[in-house]
């Protein structure tokens, strides 16, 4: 485990993102991120000063790629894009995080969130799915957010529902996915392949997972992150 990293106020803050390298596969199927120069240190040194060198470089990579967000665009047309969304919605926001590991089954139904306020908050789900992630194992069998829990949290009015797991939605060939379709609907974030959950306590934290704002665009990695 790296060394714990405080804030000037004395939070400790705890990273919930896998990191992004070059041929990473996030999602059985998508394609891996590709990072090439634009402008190598080498290279540079002939444009500047001796002794100051840049390096400069591109990356290629779908929306879809590490820990990312789902803004309302990634599922509806007419929904906000990643430039539509308001911070407030995204930075800071109190979690409630429910611990599942030793859930007995794949859907996590609302019967284990029954009985947390989520109203105005970031709903986090540790699964302990991330264990898998990079392996084979990842894409097969993993957790995700029942159709009831959907419902649930919708009524409830969480803000923003995080999962450390391959989907938030059960993945089938053709099938429906009822998380994506009712949480983005209500304008509920969703962020996927979270990780360290288990670093954080059941309430009192504060998560942020701010995207660029990319006009035209649902998806994209985020840093995610919680203070505890």
């Amino acid at each position: 485990m790296p060394e714990p990293q405080y804030t000037a106020s004395g939070a400790r803050v705890v990273d919930l993102s896998h990191r992004i390298r070059a041929g990473m596969v996030t999602y059985p199927g998508l394609p891996a991120p590709v990072i090439t120069p634009h402008l190598t240190r080498e290279d540079s040194r002939s444009h500047y000063a001796p002794g100051t060198e840049f390096a400069m470089d591109v990356i290629t990579m779908i929306g879809n790629t590490g820990t990312y967000l789902d803004s309302p665009f990634h599922r509806y047309a007419e929904g906000p894009d990643l430039a539509g969304l308001e911070l407030a919605s995204l930075v800071e926001l109190p979690a409630e995080v429910f611990h599942l590991t030793d859930l007995a089954t794949r859907g996590i139904p609302a019967s284990v969130l029954g009985n947390r306020e989520v109203r105005g908050k970031a709903v986090l789900l540790h699964t302990g799915w991330d264990r898998h992630f990079g392996t084979p194992a990842y894409g097969t069998d993993a957790p995700y957010l029942a159709a009831d829990a959907v419902d649930h949290l919708v009524e409830q009015g969480a803000v923003l529902v995080g999962i450390d797991s391959l989907n938030i939605d059960e993945v089938t060939p053709q099938g429906p996915r009822p998380a994506h379709t009712g949480l983005l609907a209500a304008g509920i974030h969703v962020v996927e392949h979270l990780t360290n959950l288990g670093e954080l306590p059941p309430s009192g934290a504060r998560f942020t997972a701010a995207p660029p704002a990319v006009e035209g665009f649902g998806t994209f990695p985020v840093r995610a992150f919680a203070t505890v």
